[in-house]
């Protein structure tokens, strides 16, 4: 396993990051449903494979996979990078959700009690909330970093602007900044190489990488004309329709197709395959893989250890690639006069 530094800090973390997101115990997920007993099993395997980072929210299960999490790391949670996030609601009650330093403070207690941990490595914004200040959301989170309960503050699914925005109010109140930002991105969904990307690069923010298979499309266990596996993520009527895992499919077979011939060159699955090419990926900290079963958890650690060569790097990029929106493609034109 490699390491690689955790944003702009000098924490480093597994270049493949533990989801945690399946630990539900009973409860009903769209992704998976992982006991305890299973989650202890991977925990220390992912451990035993080299992997020290792993990352929840409090929404997932309503909680319950910190509270998991927690349980299955136990006494080794000294080793490891713990990365959870706040946003969502959480019951009914109408201060229960959003970024205001009310619920920020409150959640981040809740999730040190589930986690069972005197402290969060990592503690993520969700979300956006348009109802809270940036300063007061930025505030919040900056005590937890002074008060030691937060070591490093990051945020997922912003778009440029906000990233920005929230950059620069850190910046101007002197306030800790975010270090990582956690978005969705696969070999068939590129969409954040157009404007987050190279804000990332610009302001040496990490990126960390959720559904890297867009929802195990791009495992290979998706076929062109075939009927879609039943037991599937992608094959749930609800997950389908939350529309989490958007990929143009009709390019993803094409893909799929050219992954499994250039992974076979090296004697990889098509999922690792397409999990190393993002590894090759510029300001990428992470990325983070949701193994069910120990069996996929090895596959998934088999993305590591080997890389692409840069022909077989192009061919992907070039039958990934997605049409530039505006104002992209007119800069690329001014650059290229």
């Amino acid at each position: 396993m490699k390491y690689r530094y955790l944003g702009n800090s000098g924490l480093k973390v597994s270049e493949l990051c533990y989801g945690a997101m399946t630990f539900t115990g009973d409860k009903h997920s769209n992704t998976a449903s992982t006991g305890q007993q299973e989650a202890n099993h991977l925990a220390a395997a992912a451990l035993d494979l080299g992997i020290n980072f792993f990352d929840t929210a409090d929404v997932y299960a309503n909680g319950t996979s910190e509270m998991m999490l927690g349980k299955a790391l136990g006494q080794r949670r000294k080793d490891v990078v713990v990365a959870t996030k706040v946003r969502f609601a959480m019951s009914s009650k109408p201060n229960d959700t959003g970024l205001s330093r009310h619920h920020i403070i409150e959640s981040c207690e809740a999730s040190l009690h589930r986690l069972n941990t005197d402290y969060i490595d990592l503690y993520q914004v969700h979300s956006y909330d348009p109802g809270t200040p940036l300063d007061e959301m930025l505030r919040a989170l900056d005590d937890l970093v002074r008060t030691g309960k937060v070591r490093y503050i990051g945020c997922s699914n912003l778009t440029a602007w906000q990233t920005m925005k929230a950059l620069a109010v850190s910046e101007r109140l002197n306030l800790e900044k975010f270090i990582t930002t956690q978005l969705y991105y696969s070999i068939g969904a590129r969409d954040i190489e157009q404007e987050l990307i190279p804000l990332c690069l610009d302001q040496k923010l990490g990126i960390l990488c959720w559904s890297p298979l867009s929802g195990g499309f791009f495992t290979g266990k998706y076929r062109h004309g075939d009927d879609v596996p039943l037991g599937m993520r992608r094959s749930d009527p609800q997950a389908s329709n939350m529309k989490y895992w958007p990929v143009d499919e009709d390019k993803g077979f094409e893909i799929v197709s050219l992954l499994e011939k250039i992974g076979t060159n090296y004697q990889k699955t098509i999922a690792q395959t397409a999990l190393n090419w993002l590894l090759h990926k510029a300001a990428v900290s992470s990325v983070i893989i949701g193994a069910r079963n120990l069996a996929q958890l090895k596959e998934n650690a088999g993305a590591t250890g080997w890389i692409l060569q840069e022909e077989d790097i192009k061919l992907l990029d070039e039958i990934s690639a997605q049409p530039l929106r505006y104002p992209m493609w007119h800069q690329k034109y001014s650059d290229e006069r």
